[in-house]
């Protein structure tokens, strides 16, 4: 049976092989930075439509993690506001994304990117390729009105937000572009909502309580959260990286990491060591999946699912709701497994087969002060099957 101290170290030296190369973060910031300016020139047909570029997801919150296959490309979310001259009466959701579309074509021409710009359903991706390859997906958007953040922030309070995060969250939702939606190609005060910023201030107020706004009035936002690293940050890293591999043939069927971010912040209780930390969510993020929709609201607009494809007809097949119950209890067991063996090797094969992880066994040994041969028998690992999903566990039942 490892200790506390050791077990905190197993941890720490997996996330020391999930974490992004500073490089990584600082080329993400130099091209977000870069395209910001560039919609922001003279030339731009954006320049009097005061035009904001920001990071979101995992980059933004710090929990990003290496790719699975060296030299896959990275996966940077941007958001693009447009914050005077536009509104839902005087652009439809296709013009505000074409007006977009021209200065990213603009760009990658200028920037001489080889790869077309490619349009997907919410968004532009622009795809470099040089040092770090990136797939850089660019959202379009818009404040939301008045009336919207209304609605948004009298339902985070009867959610139980207080009256200082109700105002700071709500007044950060934007209006976003989806050429899935049946109004898409009509004026239409009918557009999909989102708020990464207001997201990101919910995560850090998970963080540390004491801080109580991150947001950034620049025209550019900075990417101060990678450098942070808190515990919840790295379990989050830790729990991503387990799903990864455990749904690795089959990655349409995987819990998505919004649920896994959400979850585990909420279940996050500030413990400032990683074991600690790690225990605490594994124990406690399956209690927040609510019995009845919304199964896990959006923490900055209470009224929207991000379970929402658990229970659609279309999904059925996918059995994503048992899928993440499946997961986490192998998660549990994994992790379990990991902390009850003081045998070096046996850890450093199960964070090869469980995280594909490459992790030293003498090295290893040497840092959890561990002898040569250990006189503690190798544990069998339990395994969750989910092709034959179980019934869904809760803790209580």
């Amino acid at each position: 049976m490892t200790t506390k101290e050791q077990k905190k170290l197993i941890l720490e030296n997996m996330t020391s092989l999930l974490e992004l190369p500073e490089s990584a973060y600082q080329m993400a910031k130099d091209r977000y930075e870069d395209i910001g300016d560039w919609l922001g020139r003279d030339e731009s047909a954006c320049k009097d439509n005061d035009p904001h570029i920001f990071p979101q997801g995992s980059f933004r919150l710090g929990t990003a993690i290496r790719p699975l296959v060296e030299n896959e490309a990275y996966d940077l979310d941007l958001a693009c506001k447009l914050r005077e001259g536009i509104s839902k009466g005087t652009h439809t959701q296709e013009s505000l994304k074409a007006l977009i579309g021209i200065e990213i074509e603009s760009y990658r021409v200028a920037r001489g990117i080889k790869a077309p710009k490619e349009e997907k359903h919410r968004c532009w991706r622009l795809e470099y390729q040089d040092d770090l390859s990136f797939h850089m997906d660019i959202v379009p958007c818009i404040p939301a009105d008045d009336s919207r953040q209304h609605l948004i922030f009298e339902s985070l309070r009867k959610s139980g937000a207080d009256d200082y995060f109700a105002g700071t969250a709500s007044k950060t939702t934007v209006s976003i572009t989806d050429d899935r939606h049946p109004e898409y190609r009509q004026i239409s005060e009918n557009w999909h909502i989102s708020n990464p910023e207001g997201y990101a201030e919910w995560f850090v107020s998970r963080m540390d309580t004491s801080v109580r706004s991150i947001l950034e009035k620049a025209q550019v936002d900075e990417m101060p959260l990678y450098k942070r690293k808190t515990a919840l940050q790295r379990s989050i890293q830790l729990l991503k990286r387990h799903r990864d591999i455990m749904f690795k043939d089959d990655s349409d069927v995987k819990p998505i990491s919004i649920i896994i971010t959400t979850l585990a912040a909420r279940a996050y209780q500030g413990e400032t060591d990683l074991e600690s930390a790690m225990s605490s969510i594994l124990a406690r993020m399956g209690d927040f999946v609510n019995p009845t929709s919304p199964r896990v609201p959006n923490p900055v607009d209470p009224a929207e699912d991000f379970a929402d494809r658990w229970s659609r007809p279309e999904c059925k097949e996918l059995n994503l709701e048992q899928n993440f119950w499946g997961w986490l209890r192998q998660a549990r067991s994994d992790f379990e497994l990991l902390w009850e063996s003081d045998d070096a090797s046996f850890i450093t094969e199960q964070a090869g087969q469980k995280f594909s992880l490459k992790m030293d066994t003498a090295e290893l040994r040497k840092s959890l002060g561990l002898g040569v041969a250990s006189s503690i028998a190798i544990i069998t690992p339990k395994e969750h099957t989910i092709s034959q999903p179980a019934k869904p566990w809760r803790k209580g039942k």
